[in-house]
């Protein structure tokens, strides 16, 4: 599916639910990757905060985000038409701290989107897909987000005496938001009312905006929209506080009596599992990255050299790289030292390097040129043939092999064939044609 923004900018105004300002917001068109961004234009240098859910200061009766002096108040209802609708990329600006509550549901902004016209982009969404359940507790609340290919929601509310007590199930697409969820209205307990206004909240509350229960009794300026209204209104909310991720979610989240400070734990919990997958794919990357000769490096140290060969102690006869010429020839060093294990029989009292641990420098010089064409991740150059061998001089503790490899046949990056040399303080010691065939390494049992 693409991501989509608005086709033009539009408009409403209204007072805020908890400081009770006139408030104008705006959405306007953003592009490809932008995601939705904030924008104070009331305050200097109209600064803009991406809603995330490290910004998070404030989860009383509504979520709150700063960033520095920036503060948006009451940001569920604008995100969650954002999110149910699918829209990913737009500027919110806003002319106070809080947008309007208008009717205390989504509705208004589904809306004012749909006046702005959502238009597809050139590029594709992303998706948090959720791998395994994730859960958060608090109190006699609790999430528990599953895995499915779906964003899906089933919710239970109710309230502490268990009159209101309500449970839908309904997974979450752009017609299912607007005719199910998104007139949802908020609510709240009439024995809650005092409290909050002594916290300073719902200045600009009234019965316009909010349902109010009262005992068994609804106070609401008009009759329910649905019988299950306050729990498609805590959906509602979950859908806003579940965009603090940053990308639209795809999992089956299970919630019993939510409220904005638990919606919060589970979005952090879910933020955790995407930083680690992100830190996962940037490891593999790096890792793949590593297995792959680049073009552009002129050396190999001995660790580059390990990435790229499996060829272990005793067996590794190469210990440099010094130089790439072109595409297909290296020269690489081979220390020869009296440590080497082979000494011990080779022979005794007068040390000499076998002539065919020679050829297997040249060997393992010559896959590296052919490795360098392919990642190496899972595969080697087997050595298949050695034609025109000659062995001049021998090689002895102490001495440096230089090693000189050239391809000078390669089929589909799978069987090279390469002319070696190896010198000895400018002195060739040792020669052949060599023919090698790339091949996946069988994984260990």
């Amino acid at each position: 599916m693409k991501q989509r923004t608005l086709a033009r900018e539009v408009s409403i105004s209204g007072s805020a639910l908890h400081t009770g300002e006139a408030v104008t917001l705006t959405l306007k068109p953003a592009p490809f990757d932008h995601g939705v961004v904030f924008k104070r234009i009331d305050l200097p240098g109209s600064p803009e905060i991406k809603p995330r859910i490290d910004l998070v200061t404030d989860l009383v009766r509504a979520t709150t985000i700063q960033s520095g002096h920036a503060k948006i108040h009451t940001v569920e209802h604008v995100l969650s038409a954002l999110h149910g609708c699918g829209v990913d990329n737009v500027v919110v600006e806003m002319s106070a701290s809080e947008p309007p509550i208008m009717d205390g549901s989504a509705r208004p902004f589904v809306n004012l989107i749909l006046q702005g016209e959502p238009v597809e982009q050139d590029k594709e969404r992303e998706y948090f897909t959720l791998d395994e359940p994730v859960s958060v507790t608090k109190g006699n609340s609790s999430i528990i987000a599953l895995p499915s290919d779906e964003f899906k929601i089933s919710c239970t509310s109710a309230d502490d005496r268990g009159i209101h007590t309500q449970h839908l199930s309904l997974t979450i697409d752009p017609e299912v938001y607007m005719t199910q969820i998104a007139a949802a209205r908020t609510f709240t307990i009439y024995e809650d009312i005092e409290e909050l206004i002594k916290l300073g909240k719902i200045r600009g509350g009234s019965l316009d905006c909010a349902i109010v229960i009262k005992g068994d009794k609804i106070i609401s300026k008009e009759p329910l929209r649905f019988k299950d209204e306050f729990v498609r209104h805590k959906m509602l909310d979950i859908i806003g506080d579940v965009l603090l991720l940053g990308l639209p979610l795809k999992a089956h989240i299970v919630a019993t009596r939510p409220g904005h400070a638990i919606n919060a734990e589970l979005t952090k919990a879910l933020h955790e599992k995407l930083l680690e997958r992100k830190r996962g794919g940037a490891k593999k990357k790096a890792a793949a990255a590593s297995k792959i000769v680049l073009a552009t490096e002129t050396t190999l140290e001995i660790k580059r050299i390990l990435e790229t060969l499996p060829h272990r102690y005793p067996f590794l006869m190469i210990d440099r790289v010094i130089e790439f010429i072109g595409a297909d020839e290296l020269v690489a060093i081979k220390n020869v030292t009296i440590n080497e294990p082979y000494f011990q029989g080779h022979f005794p009292g007068e040390p000499v390097m076998p002539g065919v641990l020679q050829i297997e420098s040249m060997a393992q010089a010559a896959g590296i040129l052919m490795l360098r064409k392919t990642s190496s991740e899972g595969k080697t150059a087997f050595f298949m043939s050695a034609d025109k061998v000659k062995f001049r001089r021998a090689v002895r503790p102490g001495d440096q092999l230089v090693i000189n490899a050239k391809l000078t046949k390669n089929r589909g990056n799978k069987i090279g064939v390469a002319e070696c040399t190896c010198t000895v303080g400018g002195n060739v010691v040792s020669s052949g044609e060599l023919m090698f065939s790339v091949m996946d390494m069988a994984a260990p049992e």
